[in-house]
């Protein structure tokens, strides 16, 4: 794991109170459009998920603390893209990779709402499929009904990975 993981696992072990509010942190950073480039916290969010049962850690505080901050990366990434629309792709890295809106667009339209999903659960597309959902204007309500699902789905899959690892590790080791 990358030193910075490692930091904010060691935060999360020593400090539990804190959990919800780091994995809402990471949860909106991995989630809202262009930051998630900077900040790929699916690693530390499964870190922090082997903690759950292992420590003070509590599953459900947590979980719906992902799923907010995801839903809100996304719904912050979905309203750029409505409001600024056709000015988004002179930013970067859009302006380095003009072939990226069409094929979000060509995405967008072809998955709709199970798009929404898909894109929650492929990193590339989890930042850009909101900001491409907003600019080519799918309607909000189905767009809002797609984010807070995958994001309450996307949240519980991080957290079990990582509780499911660390209690199969735990028994394995106890084979040894």
């Amino acid at each position: 794991m990358e030193d910075w993981i490692m930091r904010v696992v060691d935060l999360v072990r020593d400090h539990a109170v804190w959990a919800g509010p780091i994995v809402f942190v990471l949860a909106f950073g991995e989630s809202l459009a262009f930051l998630s480039l900077f900040i790929p916290a699916w690693g530390a969010l499964v870190a922090i998920g082997a903690m759950i049962g292992l420590s003070e850690v509590s599953f459900w505080p947590v979980w719906l603390a992902g799923a907010f901050g995801a839903a809100l990366g996304d719904w912050l990434s979905y309203w750029v893209g409505s409001t600024f629309k056709g000015r988004v792709a002179g930013m970067w890295p859009l302006s380095r990779y003009p072939d990226m809106l069409p094929r979000g667009e060509a995405f967008v339209r072809k998955w709709g709402v199970p798009g929404i999903f898909i894109g929650r659960f492929s990193g590339p597309l989890r930042a850009t499929v909101p900001l491409v959902a907003g600019i080519f204007e799918m309607p909000y309500w189905r767009f809002q009904f797609a984010n807070v699902a995958s994001a309450l789905v996307w949240s519980a899959v991080l957290l079990l990975f990582g509780d499911g690892l660390s209690k199969l590790s735990t028994w394995l080791w106890g084979l040894v």
